[in-house]
């Protein structure tokens, strides 16, 4: 993934919900370019913010075996703009999962008031051809630097893992290291 379009986890359970927060800054080049002189963060942007929270939620729910994408938006609906200096609270929910997907209902919050509801639907593709385009180690990443495994608990309550099998790789990978230390 090359842009983040969330900046944290505030809260995270396993297969259930997760919560991220989006803080516009004037710096972000896109402000400068969506509307001259009335800087505001794209609906499509907060869209994808929406879409990687539930994303990874979905991905960490399956122990980053599925490989997910953002099939289809089923409904969007904005209440207000969001612009530099305001902060989004982004809720995700996981409706259900099934072999072939999933599907996250989700909300943006600027500070009390409903900034956006949205429905996503995510698939899952097991197409071998698709393997050059998802490293599970790099979500695993992602979801470390975003501060997931910080905050997150299971569904039982117990503190969030990464999976073991995505551990091994990642001391595979490391130069100097081999997995049997």
């Amino acid at each position: 993934m090359r842009w983040y379009w969330i900046d944290r986890f505030l809260e995270f359970e396993s297969g259930r919900y997760a919560k991220a927060v989006k803080c516009i800054s004037l710096a972000e080049d896109h402000l400068h370019d969506h509307f001259p002189f009335h800087p505001m963060m794209p609906n499509s942007l907060v869209i994808e913010g929406l879409a990687q929270t539930g994303g990874l939620l979905v991905c960490e729910h399956n122990h980053f075996a599925e490989k997910v994408i953002l099939a289809k938006i089923t409904k969007a609906q904005f209440f207000c703009e969001a612009g530099p200096g305001d902060t989004l609270i982004y809720n995700a929910k996981l409706e259900f999962i099934k072999h072939g997907g999933a599907m996250v209902t989700a909300t943006s919050h600027k500070g009390e008031q409903l900034h956006a509801e949205v429905e996503i639907v995510f698939a899952h593709l097991n197409d071998a051809r698709m393997d050059a385009l998802f490293d599970p180690e790099t979500f695993l990443h992602m979801m470390r630097m975003l501060g997931a495994f910080e905050v997150g608990h299971a569904a039982d309550g117990s503190p969030m893992v990464p999976p073991s099998r995505l551990l091994q790789g990642e001391l595979s990978d490391t130069p100097g290291q081999d997995a049997a230390s």
